[in-house]
């Protein structure tokens, strides 16, 4: 199991600060417990005003998308939901995009499985997995969406089967099916679609009858949807 103080380093990863209160609530328990497991011992977290923070500067941290810091307790719902479902020695393919990281933070530390990913963010809160066999998509880097677009016509995702794909989308309508901001991601989507034996789509439900510029899939191309 995921435990409260892993769950709180990876909040503070998305976030400079975090008020008490409001961890509280993310965590699903009292200010009070909150505060025994910071006061507990050797963590590497302090109180400062009210404000919950690391207690020595994080060195080599990603840089956050502005999207990654709303809607925070959907994602961390809907993250431990999707996290669920990995199995023992499963291959999974995790997507970029700000929800996918709040899957990668909840996944069970002893259970061993093999992850495909091609972003920088979901890479960074992965490689923490002890008995995870970490492979990164390559390429160029964009530091707008953290996402490594290949520079040749075929990739990691072309060669492996995967047990699972989680796919996250800007926008999802029944009638248009699910769709992102950039051509680049929604090429590689397809792919992890199309080479997953469980297409997952998951998406908070601020994405709801939006529309985007790249489609990636009708809605019926996903075995699963995963949302608040």
């Amino acid at each position: 199991m995921v435990s409260r103080l892993e769950k709180l380093s990876f909040l503070l990863k998305q976030q400079p600060q975090i008020h008490l209160r409001d961890a509280a609530e993310l965590l699903g328990v009292s200010e009070m417990t909150i505060r025994r497991d910071i006061n507990s011992g050797d963590t590497p977290f302090k109180l400062l005003g009210g404000y919950i923070v690391f207690a020595e500067p994080r060195k080599h941290e990603y840089q956050v998308l502005e999207q990654q810091t709303k809607h925070i307790t959907e994602k961390l719902c809907l993250g431990e939901k999707a996290a669920s479902l990995i199995e023992e020695d499963d291959i999974v393919f995790f997507d970029c995009g700000s929800t996918i990281p709040f899957i990668a933070s909840q996944i069970d530390q002893n259970l061993h499985f093999t992850a495909i990913c091609c972003s920088l963010n979901t890479f960074t809160v992965l490689s923490e997995k002890p008995n995870c066999k970490l492979i990164l998509i390559g390429g160029e880097y964009s530091s707008h969406n953290a996402f490594f677009q290949s520079l040749s016509e075929q990739n990691e995702v072309d060669l492996i089967f995967t047990d699972k794909a989680f796919i996250s989308a800007a926008g999802f309508s029944q009638e248009k099916g699910a769709t992102c901001f950039s051509l680049q991601e929604a090429k590689l989507k397809r792919k992890a679609i199309a080479k997953s034996k469980n297409p997952i789509l998951v998406v908070d439900k601020s994405k709801e009858d939006k529309l985007s510029s790249a489609f990636i899939a009708p809605l019926s191309s996903f075995n699963q949807i995963i949302t608040d």
